[in-house]
């Protein structure tokens, strides 16, 4: 029997290597030499370099279980490829954010990377133990980010209910997990897929205090059943879904500007990364009771995210109550996945919107970023705080306009190849209530959105002297160009997703 990691392995696990790596030199620069400019320059090399050992991986590794723990392969790789290209971006807009505010603000990047190599072990998960030891690495990290500055009590309040309430949805996930491994003797996903396959392989219990306890399979689809709703509590607070949203909008407004980007898309993307991948592997969409409950957490989020963004006149809430929607248009997707023949499109979809998603939200939220640097105690994010940024920066609101229509979902932009993509799979799945959903949340969406805009066009002087930096500035125009640009010409990505939603369906 074979010890250690061969070769291969190794090259498997380079961009662990990398970060991991990147996180250690960084915690060395900031001992010693405090420099903002330096650790955020390091941090953002690193993770170019550990999207380059991402490529490398995909180019010349075959699909592999590297230990029993992290598996390798395309799908896992896409997710780790958006984490850390979403990361790069935050991490370039946290420079020019944290550079005027004075103090000690190179820890933030230190977090930054942590969190980031928190999604990446989520995307690779295909263990209960290192979704876990994922999971808390991201969690910890982004309770110090969302207290990290000292001014003002919203960031230590929103900290401390996002602490309170992460740590009962953590603890909702480990009861899951324990009635999982209870029934089934294991917390591999692939091994836990057999025993929900094949009941009898597990009947009479598994070894210890509850040997015997699991007697056919009607037990073990109790069992499972209960695990995973409970999991499934757990997981739709971490992704915001409706009833487990409530912390959501008020962790926005508190949180800095950049720690609200990543909160939104590296955080959720991670999660989702790792519930997909379990869902098609156990084949959790034979549980009726399961979808049932999904279908009505789709539609309330859908309903719900889109009706109270229309109150909203702080952008960061406004942005918020969107993003509980879309992760409501994003289940349509995970839903449609329960159809075996149309699995495989479901998927597709649901990489597409995520790409879309991710993209838009990174520059919406850099948008905030950049308004937000003349202040110290709060982030600019009252929507009369943009009245008149057409007239006095109009290549800002440029960006922001482009940012607000693919979130409604307009032509010639990502988000409408993302939205249209649910569309298709819920047509598809004939999921028609959340069809219908879909569309009245998004004809709310785009009202509120271009009321944002409109806001922008009034004649005001509250934004003028507003500064574009140069690192923030060109980190727009980079995500402003992939949004329209793969919303003109999709094919490339489409095709990308096709051939990865093939390997995991």
């Amino acid at each position: 029997m074979t010890t250690g990691l061969t070769g291969t392995d190794l090259l498997a696990l380079s961009p662990f290597i990398t970060l991991t790596g990147v996180i250690l030199v960084l915690m060395m620069a900031i001992a010693f030499a405090r420099h903002l400019g330096l650790t955020c320059l390091i941090a953002a090399l690193g993770l170019l370099v550990t999207l380059a050992n991402i490529l490398w991986v995909a180019i010349f590794v075959d699909p592999q279980l590297v230990t029993p723990l992290i598996i390798v392969d395309p799908y896992a790789l896409l997710f780790s490829g958006l984490i850390v290209i979403a990361s790069f971006f935050i991490c370039l807009l946290a420079y020019n954010y944290h550079q005027q505010r004075g103090g000690h603000q190179e820890e933030f990047t230190l977090l930054l990377l942590l969190a980031t190599l928190g999604g990446v072990t989520l995307a690779h998960s295909a263990h209960f133990g290192s979704f876990i030891l994922g999971l808390e690495l991201l969690g910890i990290s982004l309770y110090a980010m969302i207290s990290y500055p000292t001014q003002g009590l919203l960031s230590l309040e929103a900290a401390l209910k996002y602490l309170i309430l992460s740590g009962v949805s953590s603890a909702f996930i480990l009861f899951g997990i324990a009635f999982l491994f209870a029934t089934t003797g294991t917390l591999s996903f692939a091994e836990m897929a057999d025993a929900n396959i094949n009941p009898t392989a597990v009947q009479g219990g598994v070894q210890g205090g509850v040997q015997g306890s699991v007697q056919g399979s009607e037990s073990l689809r109790l069992y499972m059943l209960i695990g995973g709703s409970m999991i499934l509590a757990g997981v739709g607070f971490k992704l915001s879904l409706v009833p487990f949203h409530m912390w959501t909008p008020d962790v926005y407004e508190g949180a800095p500007a950049p720690t609200t980007a990543f909160l939104a898309t590296v955080s959720k993307g991670g999660i989702f990364a790792v519930l997909l991948r379990f869902f098609v592997s156990v084949d959790g969409y034979q549980y009726q009771t399961i979808l049932d409950g999904l279908f009505w957490v789709a539609l309330l989020s859908i309903f719900l995210g889109n009706l109270l963004a229309v109150m909203q006149s702080n952008i960061k809430r406004l942005l918020a109550y969107s993003s509980i929607a879309h992760l409501g248009y994003l289940m349509v997707a995970f839903l449609a996945a329960a159809e075996i023949g149309g699995r495989q499109l479901a998927i597709e979809a649901s990489l597409v919107f995520l790409i879309a998603y991710f993209t838009t939200t990174v520059g919406a939220f850099g948008v905030v970023c950049i308004m937000s640097r003349k202040l110290a105690a709060r982030d600019t994010d009252q929507l009369p705080d943009y009245e008149g940024l057409f007239w006095n920066r109009p290549l800002l609101a440029a960006f922001f306009a482009a940012m607000l229509l693919s979130l409604a979902g307009i032509p010639l932009t990502l988000g409408f190849i993302g939205k249209f993509y649910i569309f298709a799979v819920a047509v598809d799945s004939e999921l028609w209530a959340l069809l219908v959903a879909v569309i009245i949340g998004s004809a709310i969406g785009l009202f509120y959105y271009l009321r944002v805009i409109f806001t922008m066009t009034k004649r005001s002087s509250v934004t003028e002297g507003i500064a574009i930096p140069k690192a923030g500035g060109w980190s727009l125009v980079a995500v402003t160009l992939i949004l329209i640009g793969l919303g003109v010409y999709p094919a490339p990505v489409i095709e990308w997703v096709s051939a990865i939603a093939r390997t995991i369906s």
